[in-house]
This record gives structure tokens, C-alpha cells and sequence, in this order.
């Protein structure tokens, strides 16, 4: 909370603060060619933190671990999302400077609207701290100014075109990994799919040493007697090695109502460390009466949005893993 407002009053402080510096000081002597690497760290490798800050007190940290970035101290980072800020942090240069005219209107954007970017190394050491703000009237630039710095820059990416802010302004789930399974077929113990409109397709698959047991998830229903298709069972754990949302839906205001419905599906998948994890399939149905879409419940407590074509790889029927039958749940 003392940061929060550490920050705002920061914020205030900027508009004024440097506006004096820059309109009272002659123009400075600083080569472009020399400060076109001072917004940019050169090796994004030895990032390891990222605080972000807005006017309005919206905070994000993210902070590399041993394989990927973390969220707030909690969520997995998005790693597309990651890859684009850092590619932005890694390349961002000075377009050019403003001519003096155009100062006053940035200053004021930076003071209003500015985001404050601090990136550290992994000893916590500071080797970035700048303001980002709105675009220019062409959308090709953006302006920046270093924090303690008196002149403020129209900055952009060599190659690219577009407004950086937004690679830096984003919120809440917005930085977030969408994955929902994300599991090595070798190291998954068992998995439960439960059709509870199509008890007969339910099924219960568990490992066995070096082998795979497959049977009816209801004990009412009739075991089916046909061979065990070789190898049905790898294929289908192979299915959960990397599945993902379309969107989050936390704040779908139906997300009550929708809980209440029987749902299409249940998955239920445990590894070998006996980690669970379950996601309850609720349908969205087109004009042609076709599910697309399912708006899925996580155990973890996230409500996500994920289309059937990718879905429908686990999506299989009890009799899909014997000879002679074939069946895939739509």
C-alpha cells in the first residue's frame, strides 16, 4: 500500500518536476547516437525482474524462475506475453527527439498516463527505471523518458511499427499462462473423463507399471470385451502434453449460473507425484446446435474459455481404446 502511493505521488511529481528542467535548461548535449542504447538492456538474459506501475496504481511483478516467469508471486507468466516485453525491453531505441514545442504535451501525457517500468538483474540490482507513455499521432513511436532524466523521447522498435505501451499496459489475467494441462504422457498416473449425459462413454484410465488398464468410469456399465488396441493408451496421454484456453473468464458475470448446470464433461487427471487436477466442461452451442466452445472450470479456481477442436483430443469415448470400436465424443 506505501508503494501504491509512493508512486502516484511520484507520478504527480513528474509532470511538473521535469517540464521545469526541460523548458528552464538549454538544449542538451547528448548525441543522439550515444543515448540511442540507454532505454534498451542489451542482454535480456540477465533480467530476472520487472515491476510495472500505473497512474492508477495497478501493480505487476514479474520475476524469472527456473524455466519460466512468475506473476504477481503466483501465476505462471504468459510466455508469448514475456517473449514480446522483453523483445520490446531488448530493442527499444530512440526514433528521435521531439522538437521543443511538442515537450510540454508529452510531459503532461507521461505525468498523466505514464507507466513506470523498473527492471532489475538477478541481485536485485536496478538496471532500467523509465516512464512510458502514449503514442504519437502516427501510432509508429512512443514516449519515453528515463526516470531522472530531463528529456523525454519518442521511442520505437527498429523494424517495427506500432505502440510499445501496450506490450507494457497489461492487466490482471492478461499476463497470465493460459495452459490447462501441460503434462509429459510419462509422468501421468491416471485419468478420469466423465460424460454425465453419456455414462456409457465414461471411463477410468490407470497405469500399471509398464502397462495402461482402461474401464468404465460407472460401475453399471458393461466392460467391454473386445482386444485392447495397442498403444490407444499412450496416444490419448500424449493429448495432454500441452493444452490450452482460449481466454480466462473470471469475471464472466454468468460464471454462478453456468456452475450450476450439469456439465458436458469431467476430467480429472493425476501424475505420478499425485498432483491433481480437474476441469469441469460446460458447452456453448452454436445456431446449428454444435459446441465450439466450453467455458471451463479449473480446480485451481480460474473459469477459462477453450475451443472443442482443441479439446477434442481428450475428448474420448470408454470404447475408443479396444479393436473394432471407434468412437470420439462430440
Amino acid at each position: 500500500m506505501k508503494r501504491t502511493t509512493l508512486f502516484l505521488i511520484l507520478f504527480s511529481l513528474l509532470g511538473s518536476a521535469t517540464a521545469w528542467y526541460v523548458l528552464s535548461k538549454p538544449d542538451d548535449k547528448t548525441s543522439l547516437a550515444g543515448a540511442d542504447r540507454r532505454f534498451k538492456v542489451e542482454n535480456t538474459d540477465e533480467i530476472y525482474k520487472i515491476f510495472i506501475a500505473d497512474r492508477k496504481g495497478e501493480q505487476t511483478t514479474l520475476e524469472r524462475k527456473a524455466g519460466f516467469w512468475q506473476y504477481n508471486g503466483k501465476y505462471t507468466a504468459n510466455p508469448n506475453v514475456m517473449n514480446t516485453l522483453l523483445d520490446a525491453i531488448g530493442r527499444m531505441e530512440i526514433a528521435y527527439k521531439p522538437p521543443t514545442a511538442a515537450v510540454q504535451n508529452m510531459i503532461k501525457n507521461l505525468a498523466t498516463e505514464g507507466i513506470k517500468v523498473e527492471i532489475y538483474n538477478k541481485n536485485n540490482k536496478l538496471l532500467k527505471s523509465y516512464y512510458i507513455g502514449g503514442a504519437t499521432a502516427d501510432e509508429r513511436g512512443t514516449y519515453a523518458i528515463l526516470d531522472g532524466a530531463e528529456q523525454p523521447y519518442v521511442v520505437s522498435i527498429p523494424g517495427w511499427e506500432g505502440n510499445l505501451r501496450f506490450r507494457f499496459n497489461l492487466k490482471g489475467d492478461d499476463w497470465r499462462d493460459k495452459t490447462v494441462f501441460a503434462e509429459k504422457a510419462e509422468n501421468i498416473q491416471s485419468v478420469t473423463v466423465e460424460y454425465p449425459k453419456n455414462r456409457n462413454k465414461s471411463f477410468r484410465l490407470e497405469r500399471n507399471s509398464n502397462s495402461y488398464q482402461v474401464k468404465p468410469f460407472y460401475p453399471i456399465t458393461p466392460i467391454i470385451n473386445h482386444p485392447y488396441k495397442p498403444g490407444s493408451a499412450e496416444r490419448y496421454l500424449e493429448g495432454f502434453r500441452s493444452l490450452g484456453a482460449e481466454a480466462f473468464e473470471n469475471e464472466n458475470p454468468r460464471r454462478d449460473s453456468v456452475r450450476q448446470l450439469v456439465p458436458f464433461s469431467i476430467i480429472t487427471l493425476q501424475n505420478k507425484q499425485g498432483v491433481e487436477k480437474t476441469v469441469r466442461l460446460f458447452p456453448i452451442f452454436t445456431v446449428s446446435n454444435q459446441a465450439e466452445r466450453y467455458l471451463a472450470e479449473l480446480s485451481t479456481g480460474d473459469f477459462m474459455l477453450v475451443q472443442h477442436l482443441v479439446f477434442a483430443k481428450v475428448l474420448w469415448g470408454y470404447e475408443f481404446f479396444f479393436e473394432n470400436e471407434n468412437s470420439t465424443i462430440h
